[in-house]
């Protein structure tokens, strides 16, 4: 009882500062912890151990809908990512950049994949010749990296570290439909993707979308995906 007093004692409230109790929380339970790399974290073994299980299962659900998994380089040519430059104008000041190889300067420099997109235009454009080849479902397990330069709390960190395990970027720009009536007074609201029910928002607060209506993804905030009605022609 001592020593478990002590460990709370040793956690700031949550309605105290919410960002400080999910600090001491995720220290505590020994899931991660700072490195000398500014912006990275160590996720230690139980931290990784709940990444493992959530991905086990959704790899397990995905591979049930027929998807594959592929995966893709890590380096993307300064020239591929510019055709895709209306795609990733909004984080270019994030992107970070390799120049040499060794002692020796690249001809065109590379930058670390911010993103998937770019990759995947490239890879389908080659695996597909014909409404033959379709369909073709492809999933990538990998790691992005973003360099931001506003500092965050291991609250904000542990949720979107800079670099993060995800597929998650795919889903923007799809159209799905409201399994769920959205409601963001109510906060409540779920779309289904692939037989599997996503958390989801409007972008109008005000707007409630019925369920089996369409929507479009606009963005991805956390757990949940902020979508768009889309308005049906008479």
């Amino acid at each position: 009882m001592a020593k478990d007093k002590k460990l709370v004692e040793g956690i700031t409230s949550m309605d105290v500062d919410f960002a400080q109790w999910y600090t001491d929380v995720v220290k505590k339970a020994e899931l991660c912890d700072y490195t000398s790399v500014k912006g990275c974290m160590v996720i230690k073994p139980a931290g990784y151990a709940i990444w493992e299980n959530i991905q086990k299962e959704l790899d397990r659900r995905f591979k049930e809908t027929g998807v594959e998994n592929v995966y893709l380089p890590m380096l993307i040519p300064e020239s591929l990512l510019q055709k895709e430059k209306d795609h990733v104008e909004g984080f270019a000041p994030e992107v970070a950049w390799v120049t040499h190889g060794g002692l020796e300067p690249l001809q065109e420099r590379m930058c670390i994949r911010p993103t998937s997109e770019t990759l995947f235009c490239d890879f389908y454009q080659k695996e597909v010749h014909s409404y033959r080849d379709l369909p073709k479902v492809y999933n990538q397990w990998c790691s992005v990296l973003r360099w931001e330069k506003t500092t965050r709390p291991m609250a904000v960190r542990y949720m979107k570290n800079n670099q993060v395990s995800t597929n998650a970027d795919s889903l923007v720009g799809k159209t799905v439909v409201v399994s769920e009536k959205i409601d963001n007074l109510a906060q409540s609201g779920k779309v289904n993707i692939a037989d599997i029910e996503w958390m989801a928002r409007s972008t109008d607060d005000l707007k409630i979308i019925p369920a089996g209506r369409k929507v479009k993804i606009c963005s991805i905030e956390g757990v949940k995906l902020i979508v768009e009605e889309i308005k049906e022609e008479n």
